[in-house]
């Protein structure tokens, strides 16, 4: 065979492998955000010496630092193109590009805080039919009228509600298994004081957190004026800032860029996309966020919320997000931020976030138990004698080697 056409091993199976006659999984990365949800999948079968697990980067706008985040993980990821030639037993993806072009039963996966984001190309739809946030939407699930996944996961049995209405053909393939977002902060609370000291936060500092999604309406639209802010109230009295902004601002505009545009915020941690974000949130005694997933899983934490103002038009009614608006405060640019702060903590009331924090799973500690069942359940494969091995969150990186230092171009 020419070396310009050999294939990976995985690829061509045959006598090449060691471990042989293992079921075959491939799982499809389209953007690092896809991935680390993903990883809460892919993880359950890594022990596993009957499943083979094979991933490859599916093309996508988003797609920059898959490759690389993958091969941190120890992953060669292999070429898209071998991957749809190829026949596997299963595939996992979080997203839907390209994904009826796999000839394998598939499995997608919810990748944020509920089901926020409504559909923002309505070209598409039929006379009629409701615009619906992705992963309810018929576009997204069927292909020349049939429904693509062989298994559809979601977090909450109200999603089952909303399906019913944009896409009945696919409630058969669905299944409530929660989600694991919801499931690790909650069991990691109890240790806020261990990520707080991981972090470099010292006794009597507070931490303050910048959540950003990406898009014209998010966040980070909005950091010229927000940042700037923070820190001339903030610097020096007792105050740290970290940016956790959505991995897509990064592969959208590149990481020069983005650093480029932050050069001035001296001070500030900007949290790498490839970093865990859970860590950071649990270490927060404040959160200003906007209407993307990291706003509406701190509503878990002890810390107080704050959302900038923004259009929320692209913000399904239903959502985690949606209910979060009506009951957090919205910061002001013209007013002293410490100020707005100290008030929102004040008057923080009990229970206050719980209706938003209910919303996002129905199945609460429950995610990889039944996200186990439904993929051993579709390879046709009883499940181990054990239950899944959920590792907590990683301690993160002291906030001192995330901090913006000196802007660039003004060294030396």
């Amino acid at each position: 065979m020419s070396l310009r056409t050999t294939k990976t091993a995985l690829i061509e199976q045959g006598h090449w492998l060691t471990v042989r006659d293992c079921k075959r999984v491939l799982v499809i990365v389209h953007t690092v955000t896809f991935a680390q949800r993903l990883r809460e999948v892919f993880g359950l079968l890594e022990a596993d010496l009957r499943i083979q697990v094979i991933f490859t980067a599916a093309p996508h706008a988003f797609g920059s630092g898959v490759t690389g985040y993958l091969r941190s993980l120890g992953i060669s990821p292999v070429p898209w193109e071998e991957a749809l030639r190829a026949e596997f037993d299963l595939a996992l993806a979080a997203g839907s590009r390209g994904l009826h072009e796999l000839r394998a039963p598939l499995v997608r996966i919810s990748h944020g805080a509920g089901q926020i984001k409504l559909l923002t190309d309505v070209s598409a739809l039929a006379p009629g039919e409701p615009r619906a946030p992705g992963m309810l939407s018929r576009g997204h699930l069927t292909h020349d009228g049939r429904v693509v996944p062989a298994a559809i996961v979601y977090a909450h049995e109200r999603d089952l509600v909303e399906l019913a209405r944009s896409c009945p053909e696919a409630l058969p393939m669905a299944h409530v298994v929660g989600d694991p977002c919801v499931d690790r902060i909650t069991a990691e609370m109890p240790r806020r004081e261990y990520y707080r000291r991981a972090l470099g936060i010292e006794d009597g500092q507070r931490l303050v957190v910048v959540s950003s999604t990406w898009g014209p309406t998010s966040t980070f639209g909005q950091l010229h004026a927000l940042l700037p802010q923070l820190l001339g109230e903030l610097s020096g009295g007792g105050y740290r800032i970290a940016l956790l902004a959505h991995p897509n601002v990064f592969a959208g505009h590149g990481t020069w860029q983005v650093r480029g545009w932050l050069a001035g915020c001296r001070g500030v941690a900007v949290v790498p996309p490839e970093a865990d974000w859970q860590a950071v949130l649990i270490a927060a005694d404040w959160i200003i966020g906007d209407h993307g997933s990291l706003s509406a899983y701190g509503t878990l934490t002890d810390a107080t919320m704050l959302l900038t103002a923004g259009p929320r038009r692209e913000v399904s009614a239903y959502s985690p997000a949606a209910l979060l608006e009506s009951v957090a405060p919205v910061v002001s640019p013209l007013h002293p931020v410490a100020e707005q702060l100290e008030y929102a903590a004040r008057s923080r009331r009990p229970g206050q976030y719980d209706e938003v924090a209910a919303s996002m799973s129905s199945a609460l500690g429950e995610f990889h138990r039944r996200m186990r069942s439904v993929v051993y359940g579709l390879l046709g494969l009883g499940e181990p004698a054990r239950p899944p091995v959920v590792a907590p969150p990683p301690p993160p990186s002291p906030l001192e080697e995330w901090e913006i230092r000196v802007e660039r171009g003004m060294a030396g």
